[in-house]
């Protein structure tokens, strides 16, 4: 059985954290060692998300933890939220990414631009892990520019009729409601987007798994096709308006992947230094050459100037001066690391980092999803180009 994993911490930004913020991540911490590591590397070799793990993340209180007590929520500062995203993700990038969307992706949305009677109806239910759900933004052709979607809502009598599609949507084969977001006016009308609550088992709507990944294996993603959806006129999200709705969506799951992109750093480095000081090469451990003490030296300066961002970056947020492009330069700058690191790890860990038994090579697969998703480097790399510029550079 691999050692209790012990923590990356070289300057001790623990001691900045609240002792409820330390709680928080040393529960998690735990049950990731005992409960998510000892079969995430099955899960990911046969495709499949560890779903018999839900209700114990629901009960350690994973979803939509930063949400109010009173829709069933741990209440948690976003400090906290952000520390169990990134234990999660040191356990793997796809279970990360299954709590992500259910919490910042689904639950917040319904609580941002949701009625009251929406908030009541779905947010404990979703935090009891009764409710998975999923988020469909993204479409087959409008990835990076989402405000050209082609999906519509036309208002019929009694309600809404939704038709379209909508691709890479995790946890779409295993939800059971999806915050699908379309066109209420022309296709050129990007103001006239909307959100809708919609129930899977709706008639009309259909959820097939994207078959042949391989990167974020242990993760449902699919392709959902609406054909004639009719909801209620209660499916709308009132309020709900324009392409920034969904944008501030994707910045509550890109501060989450700020910080778990630190936790698959941590878990790749920890893995290495161990394993540096157990190979035995030309007669002494590999940790005692040059070469592989200067790729654990980089390993440690990025994860740490990794750590001090985020939890930075936790603190503006919990006192509402967080903005948007603070976020994107913590999920361009901590997911790039992520993968440089995952990538040293592997090459350190020589022939044995392709085997399941590690994690370097399984990390290195999923970061690369990460890369690309919610938002790809390039495109945060414009957004802050433009915030420090006044220019855009878009087109």
């Amino acid at each position: 059985m691999a050692p209790r994993f012990e923590g990356v911490d070289f300057y001790d930004v623990g001691s900045l954290l609240s002792e409820e913020e330390r709680a928080v991540r040393d529960t998690v911490r735990q049950w990731v060692d005992d409960r998510l590591l000892p079969v995430i590397n099955q899960h990911y070799l046969e495709g499949r998300f560890p779903l018999q793990l839900v209700p114990q993340m629901a009960e350690l209180g994973l979803f939509g933890a930063n949400l109010p007590e009173e829709y069933g929520c741990a209440g948690l500062n976003n400090v906290a939220y952000g520390l169990i995203m990134q234990e999660l993700e040191r356990g793997d990038s796809g279970v990360r990414s299954f709590a992500s969307v259910q919490g910042a992706l689904v639950m917040y949305p319904i609580h941002a631009f949701g009625s009251e009677e929406q908030r009541k109806t779905w947010l404990p239910k979703m935090a009891s892990g009764e409710v998975i759900g999923c988020f469909g933004l993204t479409e087959p052709d409008f990835g990076s520019n989402p405000g050209g979607m082609i999906t519509t809502a036309r208002e019929a009598a009694g309600g809404w009729v939704l038709n379209g599609a909508k691709m890479w949507i995790t946890n779409g084969s295993t939800a059971k409601v999806a915050i699908i977001w379309a066109k209420t006016g022309a296709l050129d009308d990007a103001s006239s987007i909307r959100g809708f609550i919609v129930p899977t088992d709706t008639p009309g709507f259909s959820a097939k798994d994207q078959k042949g990944k391989l990167s974020l294996r242990a993760s449902d993603t699919s392709e959902l096709v609406l054909e004639d959806v009719k909801l209620g006129k209660d499916a709308l999200l009132p309020g709900s308006k324009g392409l920034k709705s969904p944008l501030s969506c994707l910045t509550q799951a890109r501060y989450g992947i700020a910080w778990g992109a630190v936790g698959a750093a941590m878990g790749c480095y920890d893995e290495a230094l161990r394993y540096a000081k157990q190979r035995v090469m030309f007669g002494k451990p590999i940790a005692g050459f040059q070469l592989q003490q200067q790729r654990l030296v980089e390993m440690l300066s990025e994860i740490t100037k990794a750590q001090l961002l985020v939890l930075q970056l936790g603190r503006l947020k919990d006192q509402g001066k967080a903005s948007p492009q603070q976020v994107s330069l913590a999920k361009r700058n901590n997911v790039d690391m992520a993968c440089d690191i995952a990538r040293e790890a592997r090459r350190l860990l020589g022939a044995n980092g392709i085997l399941a038994e590690y994690s370097a090579m399984r990390h290195l697969a999923n970061l690369e999803s990460v890369y690309t998703y919610e938002g790809t480097h390039d495109m945060h790399t414009l957004i802050l180009g433009e915030e420090i510029t006044g220019i855009g550079a878009f087109e």
